[in-house]
């Protein structure tokens, strides 16, 4: 049986929510990620996006671009609110979900109620609409590769089929930074030797397919023959849980540094305790006034989700740092995670 895989992306999903909540908002450029100029643009509305504005650009950048933009802070705690219950959604349509963000994720439906993508998809769709009230789009197709190009075929508020018969011709015409695989470095060399476009790359021998992209050259061949044997995963585990700040102004102050670090181990602390999680490896990451990213890790000798814990080995690394010069951005990252069982322990 051929698989059906679907892949839903909500539409500019954090400044959805707050055109969601504030009427005033709605229709007006909205970039989330910050009312400073030091900030990076999280995401921004469609409207925003017509002068340029995309997600991680810095926001001095998405300023000049559009000076009369509404600038925003992140409300994380909303926007995990509302992706919880457009997840409540897609559970109901299938239990093979792979979630991807709080606001992408695929699905299998091979196995479901629903005799196609197309059924699955519009229910998707119409009940995000009337319970939540935002628009969200899905790509439909017989492998993941195919079904997230199709997502975001016709952004927003799109619905896409991709099957076997529109391949390879409806690849070709694609510029080759849409294949999944292919980063701008890539990108760059390949378009050094004028290679361009799908049809381009369709035509390179198989050895320089594993020349300029390695261990993952025959994926790259494979897919824009849309072959992607890749499974969705259910509940894909989570590797590192972190918070970091690019900050208001540049410090040389340990003191200002610490206090950035006290409130996110305590946001992490409580996020790993919520998720009956811990982890062993305690990340302290600052970026320094010319973005030079320094990272000091340390690995403790048992696991631990403790505030304390957290924090004071942030605090021993940072006293041993010799911060000669201003910081921009301070981050705390907890990984080598594992789930909080209770062991039982030998007597002896």
């Amino acid at each position: 049986m051929e698989r059906i895989i679907l892949h839903v992306d909500m539409d500019a999903f954090f400044a959805s929510v707050e055109q969601l909540d504030n009427k005033n908002l709605r229709g007006k450029p909205v970039i989330v990620g910050g009312t400073s100029s030091r900030g990076v643009v999280a995401t921004c509305s469609y409207e925003a996006r017509k002068y340029g504005v995309n997600s991680a650009m810095p926001i001095f950048m998405a300023q000049k671009l559009c000076p009369h933009g509404i600038y925003l802070p992140a409300r994380f705690l909303r926007y995990k609110e509302i992706s919880n219950k457009i997840f409540d959604i897609l559970r109901d349509v299938t239990n093979v979900i792979e979630p991807v963000s709080i606001d992408e994720a695929y699905l299998d439906i091979t196995n479901s109620s629903f005799k196609n993508g197309l059924e699955a998809a519009k229910y998707i769709k119409n009940r995000v609409l009337k319970e939540i009230g935002l628009t969200i789009s899905v790509g439909i197709s017989y492998n993941k590769f195919l079904a997230k190009l199709a997502s975001d075929w016709n952004k927003p508020n799109g619905i896409m089929l991709i099957d076997k018969d529109m391949i390879p011709d409806i690849l070709l015409p694609l510029k080759i930074s849409k294949i999944h695989g292919i980063g701008k470095k890539s990108v760059e060399k390949l378009n050094n030797i004028g290679i361009f476009y799908v049809k381009d790359l369709y035509e390179m021998p198989l050895n320089l397919y594993t020349e300029y992209f390695g261990k993952y050259g025959i994926e790259i061949y494979d897919r824009i023959r849309g072959i992607d044997n890749r499974e969705v995963k259910e509940n894909k585990e989570r590797k590192s849980y972190g918070k970091e700040r690019t900050l208001s102004s540049d410090t040389q102050s340990k003191e200002e540094l610490l206090h950035y670090i006290e409130n996110f181990s305590r946001e992490i602390s409580e996020n790993l305790k919520r998720k009956n999680i811990k982890g062993r490896t305690i990340t302290l990451k600052y970026k320094t006034y010319n973005f030079i990213n320094h990272t000091r890790s340390r690995t403790l000798p048992y696991y631990t989700n403790s505030y304390s814990d957290i924090y004071n080995t942030c605090k021993e690394i940072l006293e041993e740092e010799n911060i000669n010069v201003s910081i921009r951005l301070i981050g705390v990252t907890v990984s080598s995670i594992k789930e909080n069982k209770i062991e039982q322990l030998s007597l002896f």
